[in-house]
């Protein structure tokens, strides 16, 4: 079907232009392939372990707030669009907390921040309030794939930025918009995607020498075209190795070029669907005027629980018991691509140290994507499942490498880990 509509048919005619460029979800086919084959060890699902999901302290905060008769009546009733205010203050020190600073030291107040159905209704937001049909959204090849198909789907263009060990290129972003400028199309360009910390797919997170360089050089911009750099940092607390280092957000002292999008459900519970976007304040009223028009405010029991499990102080105390079981599945995924793939030629992975995922690249000749021999021997065969590389790339003249895969360790335990590698491992083989 033509993106100008010249063949539509007269049926087809009675969907928007909205529906068609947001054709093709692959989201609703990966879940389908889980749904048609619950036999299979899922190295594919991008869901947290529900072992870890954390149902004592939410059912004590629960307790607690529905015992209080001024917060039960809260929490059951409509909220605000922007979100509760009492859950935005204890996000200033949380956000606080992460970045290590006060909270004055911040220097924003609750009005920049803005609640949200989990992250991805904050990105769409954004993506709303940015971009129109054909203008551009530059995003580091491969990239989280559900981000892809919300920048397409309102018409706009992803364009791609080359990405190393150390996440986006700054080199590369900048021979990207001096070639954009060149062709006279920089009045299109106006987002800049990029996931700072353990990054879907690859669990790759930007250098901290390139985080400060980056908000410089989008700030550059701004006499001749206002550039908005999308932070997402959906996996910030999923930390293994080190410490959580300062956002991209927070090299931007003045505040009007990065905006930071985070999410509880990765880090406590994607069930109570929680988010937040830290916003320019050119933006906040667009955003609210969006979000207003789908939802009158996100979920208020949602928000006020989570408040709760804030105040009660066991926030901290969860995130710390999840990032030991996470560690223990990276490693338990890692011993096996050691043990059964160490002495394939061609078939290496990187070692994340935060995040869900290990990105694992095969020789050429093995054809990893959803029609290729690979991804059926696995599935049907093997009863193992993966998503492949190829579905997180935008592509360059459409081309795409079909020679990765991504494996999530979310889900699973750790010997089922073992045990779905050792099938994987079956499966390359035999391709090879």
């Amino acid at each position: 079907m033509s993106v100008d509509g010249s063949q539509r048919s007269e049926v087809e005619t009675l969907f928007s232009r909205r529906r068609d460029w947001s054709a093709d979800n692959v989201v609703g086919f990966m879940m389908k392939q889980a749904v048609d084959h619950p036999e299979c060890i899922s190295l594919a699902a991008g869901l947290v372990d529900p072992e870890t999901l954390p149902v004592e302290v939410t059912r004590r905060a629960a307790e607690r707030m529905l015992g209080d008769e001024s917060l039960a009546r809260a929490s059951l009733q409509y909220g605000t669009t922007e979100g509760s205010q009492r859950l935005r203050d204890l996000l200033l020190e949380y956000l606080a907390r992460l970045e290590g600073v006060s909270v004055d030291d911040l220097g924003i107040d609750r009005d920049q921040l803005v609640l949200s159905t989990g992250s991805q209704q904050m990105l769409s937001l954004l993506c709303e309030a940015i971009l129109d049909p054909g203008d551009i959204c530059l995003i580091a090849d491969p990239t989280y794939y559900v981000m892809l198909g919300t920048v397409t789907g309102l018409g706009a263009r992803a364009v791609v930025v080359e990405a190393d060990e150390g996440g986006l290129c700054l080199e590369s972003l900048e021979a990207v918009l001096l070639s954009i400028e060149a062709a006279g199309e920089l009045s299109r360009v106006k987002m800049i995607y990029v996931v700072s910390d353990f990054d879907n797919p690859r669990s790759v997170s930007l250098a901290d020498d390139r985080r400060g360089g980056l908000v410089d050089l989008v700030a550059g911009y701004a006499d001749r075209q206002r550039i908005l750099l999308v932070e997402d940092a959906a996996y910030r607390e999923l930390y293994y190795d080190g410490r959580p280092r300062p956002s991209v957000w927070g090299h931007d002292p003045a505040g009007d070029t990065v905006a930071l999008v985070q999410t509880f459900s990765k880090c406590y519970s994607p069930g109570l669907r929680v988010g937040f976007g830290v916003l320019p304040r050119r933006l906040i009223e667009p955003v609210l005027d969006l979000k207003g028009n789908e939802d009158f405010g996100s979920t208020s029991f949602s928000q006020h629980l989570l408040a709760t499990v804030l105040e009660d102080g066991q926030f901290a105390e969860h995130t710390g018991r999840l990032r030991q079981a996470y560690a223990a599945k990276r490693d338990a995924l890692v011993r096996g691509a050691d043990e059964h793939l160490g002495d394939v030629d061609g078939v290496e992975w990187l070692v994340p140290d935060g995040g869900l995922y290990v990105w694992m690249t095969v020789p050429e000749r093995v054809d990893t994507g959803l029609g290729g021999s690979l991804f059926r021997r696995a599935v049907e065969v093997e009863q193992v499942m993966y998503v492949p590389g190829d579905l997180c790339y935008i592509g360059t003249n459409g081309l795409k490498p079909r020679n990765q895969l991504r494996l999530s360790f979310g889900v699973e335990t750790p010997e089922r880990l073992a045990e779905g590698l050792a099938r994987l491992a079956r499966a390359i083989r035999a391709e090879l």
